[in-house]
């Protein structure tokens, strides 16, 4: 399973709009991970946030579902820069 981290600077004037957007934005691409996904902030700078995707079976299902999702529903007016997608997987262990 993959995992999927999207990093970003938001616009601190508009923390709430940005929550509410975004918040939107993981309860759309909740069915594509086994666990919900989460919203956080950078402890020693909360106008960094970070998404959290855990457990996604089918990435290039979840890539074009998160690229439908922004642009039904723009979220660039409180992003300052640009939005970081990473993918990571935990290595396979033999038991």
């Amino acid at each position: 399973m993959k995992s999927a981290y999207v990093y970003y600077r938001i616009d601190s004037a508009q923390a709430q709009l940005a929550a509410d957007r975004i918040d939107a934005l993981l309860s759309a691409m909740a069915p594509h991970c086994a666990q919900l996904p989460r919203r956080l902030y950078r402890c020693d700078d909360p106008a960094t946030w970070m998404e959290v995707y855990n457990d996604i079976a089918d990435w290039p299902a979840f890539e074009s579902a998160m690229q439908a999702a922004l642009e039904a529903m723009p979220i660039s007016r409180f992003i300052v820069g640009d939005r970081h997608l990473e993918c990571f997987a935990a290595p396979e262990h033999d038991a």
